[in-house]
């Protein structure tokens, strides 16, 4: 595709054709304008099989909102929905609702509300509010979950991955595997969840972080194969990059050739005055190969070069790695605690493709609608009772317990105020049997998270860099009950509705069902 295509691929048409044929039935009855609320929120966390996430970690919001500024209805756009035709030949959009796209149609006129990027998120609480003309608003649902579904499953991806390496130095080399130009958004994701650095190296300009890599087994091979060999591979490398050497050591032997022979190169740039960086193992049992390449790199006086790891990293593996490590180094006279200090993780397919759980079930559902002068909720109602939305203008709020750790995430009514009340009634989202309260003297604190993002045409906030973020997602994790941050079976974080609002969603239930309030009352599940 040329650039133009592009354009229109990215721009405005970034959508499903659902909503185009929805903003014209909306356009005929003349509801176009109508004024309505809608809510963003997932359903549920991460399962990845043997692993779940007890959290999530909030992105892409950043990306959506400049997505929004330029999107609007070119002639070009315009010309292709008029080519559109019906089973029977006929135009499926009418002329009336193209010209009024292509004076209307853009998103200058929505608000929104978000929970920031990098904060700990939550399944059933609203992370994205919009609000403003109904034809608009529902023009926005694909590339808003496009944008922020798929960035948020990266990001706790490498927020697991960063928690399972206890902090230790994160790579994200997951270009190549990546879907397509998605592998763009996976680094931003990757680098605001925890990642360190990435090999994608125009992102890493963008985004204010050097790129990193070392060189593959194809550099040794290509020596190989001129009728030289891997040491000569390896002084070439540094000879080119004194400074920067770290030399991948398994294309032939790990530590019958490969370690020896970075050994020598690395004596030979230390004779030199330079500091060689380290070493990358790449297959293998990595825990193995890591006590004694730490062991030989020690007798030899490189106590401090690294120990880069990859080969299909996630968090589950290098859970296992480390553990083996302390079950093991002992044996063969290696301090486990230094090892494990000196490691890096290269993290690549699992990462960028949430291997295990490659979505997010991020809903976009309407909550209320204008009607005689005001916003009036309004509920879809499911057979399955997670499917069931919560109804009208809402705030999310979290409460803190007096140790300042996390307890739970309230959702209330936009009126309500938390904060200011004696005591909080905090009502499981399904099971009418599960209540509880908590005095404010209780709580250490009672933070709203969603804030105002867009509003009259223009940015309400700054959008922080990526080392801003991340260090948001540590300060929300270190208020995280460790529980809650296992990496298998994690314990389940309490999201719970407000009394009034709980009142509200089972009169509507009530009145939708024909007042058969029983059926309201799915069975109990966890809060």
């Amino acid at each position: 595709m040329d650039e133009a295509q592009w354009r229109t691929a990215q721009g405005i048409l970034f959508v499903d054709q659902y909503e185009l044929t929805m903003a014209q039935l909306y356009f005929r009855m003349g509801l176009q304008g109508t004024k309505v609320r809608f809510d963003h929120f997932f359903r549920r966390y991460p399962d990845y099989g043997s692993h779940q996430a007890g959290y999530c970690i909030s992105a892409g919001l950043e990306w959506l909102v400049e997505w929004m500024e330029g999107a609007r209805f070119r002639r070009e756009d315009l010309e292709l929905l008029r080519s559109q035709r019906g089973s029977e030949g006929g135009p499926v959009f009418g002329e009336d609702f193209l010209g009024w796209l292509g004076r209307e149609g853009s998103f200058g006129g929505l608000s929104l509300w978000a929970v920031p990027e990098g904060r700990v998120v939550h399944p059933r609480t609203p992370l994205t509010v919009v609000e403003g003309p109904l034809a608009l608003a529902q023009l926005l649902e694909t590339s808003l979950l496009n944008h922020l579904n798929f960035q948020t499953l990266i990001a706790t991806k490498a927020s697991r991955v960063k928690e399972s390496a206890r902090g230790g130095l994160l790579l994200e080399f997951g270009l190549r595997r990546a879907h397509h130009r998605g592998a763009n958004a996976a680094t931003r994701a990757a680098l605001i969840g925890g990642a360190d650095f990435t090999s994608n190296v125009g992102m890493s300009h963008l985004l204010g972080r050097p790129p990193k890599g070392t060189h593959a087994h194809s550099m040794v091979q290509a020596f190989l194969a001129l009728g030289m060999g891997e040491l000569e591979a390896f002084r070439a490398f540094a000879e080119v990059y004194p400074d920067d050497c770290l030399l991948l050591v398994d294309t032939i032997d790990s530590l019958e050739s490969g370690v020896p022979n970075a050994i020598r190169v690395f004596e030979e740039l230390r004779r030199k005055g330079h500091r060689p960086v380290g070493i990358r193992l790449d297959s293998g049992d990595l825990a193995y190969l890591a006590i004694q390449a730490s062991r030989m790199l020690d007798a030899a006086g490189f106590g401090e070069a690294r120990i880069v790891l990859s080969n299909d990293l996630d968090e589950l593996l290098i859970w296992q790695v480390l553990t083996q490590i302390e079950q093991e180094a002992s044996r063969y006279g290696v301090d486990a605690d230094r090892l494990v200090a000196r490691l890096v993780y290269g993290v690549g397919t699992r990462l960028v493709t949430s291997e295990g759980q490659a979505s997010l079930g991020g809903v976009y559902k309407l909550a209320a609608v204008e009607r005689e002068g005001g916003l009036v909720p309004v509920l879809k109602i499911s057979d399955s009772p997670e499917k069931t939305a919560d109804p009208g203008c809402k705030r999310l709020w979290r409460l803190y317990d007096r140790r300042g750790f996390a307890t739970a995430d309230l959702v209330a009514l936009e009126e309500e105020r938390p904060d200011q009340a004696e005591a909080i009634v905090l009502r499981h989202p399904s099971d009418g049997s599960r209540t509880r309260s908590v005095r404010r003297e209780e709580l250490s604190q009672v933070e709203p998270l969603l804030v105002p993002v867009r509003g009259g045409g223009r940015r309400l906030c700054d959008f922080p860099p990526v080392d801003e973020l991340g260090a948001r997602r540590r300060a929300d994790l270190e208020r995280l009950d460790p529980g809650v941050r296992r990496l298998v079976n994690p314990h389940v974080y309490h999201v719970s509705l407000s009394q009034r609002l709980w009142e509200l969603k089972q009169e509507l239930i009530e009145r939708e069902r024909g007042g058969d309030v029983r059926r309201s009352i799915p069975p109990a599940g966890p809060s």
